[in-house]
């Protein structure tokens, strides 16, 4: 994404849209040709502290795949899941081409694996390298002693705003990577480094065994065309 670099974002509004946009994989030319602005005026909106009105607020939101709320942080500090059940909700399940296109567009799940003590589960930030899942632990996890088993993966995301959301689930085993220049390049691939901190530089990386997804799908909402094809 060339020239669209931002050092700081100087506002709050400005951050989680840079976050957003990189996270879809977007250009500032085809944010602003979604949401009918120019280039200049998403740049702005970035690096500076903007108050723009909710016209364009939900015209940007729907150009990035979100809910305003969530660009402005409304929802940042609320538990999810605690809104009504959608009205004529349906489960649909997801395709695998699906299942890493979500997973693409996220940066956090969670792993699942069983330790001495019984049943444990982590939140990690992770990356999609050639069809595998990395993360980043530090060298005394029990994730590490993991290795050779199998584990599961989980991660998810909830529309709070239309009560719909989708979850997909990935079980495989896991390695630990040691050859040094495999380890190098998959610590360089990472968008981000672990939000635990410092000292998570060994390398898991998880092989897809099976992968299934599920989606709710709300009638009426963004992104949902038509009525369903029969009976969930």
């Amino acid at each position: 994404m060339t020239g669209d670099a931002t050092p700081h974002a100087r506002g709050d509004i400005g951050r989680r849209v840079t976050a957003r946009r990189e996270a879809l994989g977007l250009t500032r030319e085809e944010v602003a040709e979604r949401a009918g602005s120019a280039p200049s005026y998403i740049q702005y909106m970035e690096e500076q502290v903007t108050t723009p009105g909710i016209a364009f607020m939900v015209r940007l939101a729907k150009a990035l795949e979100c809910t305003v709320q969530d660009l402005t942080g409304y929802t940042a500090e609320l538990p999810d899941g605690t809104g009504r059940a959608g009205r004529d909700a349906r489960l649909a399940e997801l395709d695998e081409p699906e299942c890493w296109r979500l997973l693409g567009t996220h940066g956090v799940g969670r792993i699942v694996f069983t330790t001495e003590e019984g049943p444990a589960a982590f939140p990690v930030n992770y990356q999609i390298d050639h069809g595998e899942i990395v993360f980043m632990t530090a060298p005394g996890a029990a994730v590490v002693r993991t290795a050779g088993t199998e584990i599961a993966f989980e991660a998810d995301h909830v529309d709070e705003a239309f009560s719909q959301g989708w979850s997909v689930l990935v079980v495989g085993p896991v390695r630990r990577v040691t050859e040094a220049f495999a380890t190098r390049r998959l610590r360089n691939a990472m968008y981000t480094g672990p939000w635990a901190g410092e000292g998570r530089d060994v390398v898991i990386v998880l092989a897809p065994r099976r992968i299934t997804g599920r989606r709710i799908v709300v009638e009426g909402a963004p992104g949902v065309e038509g009525p369903p094809d029969g009976p969930a």
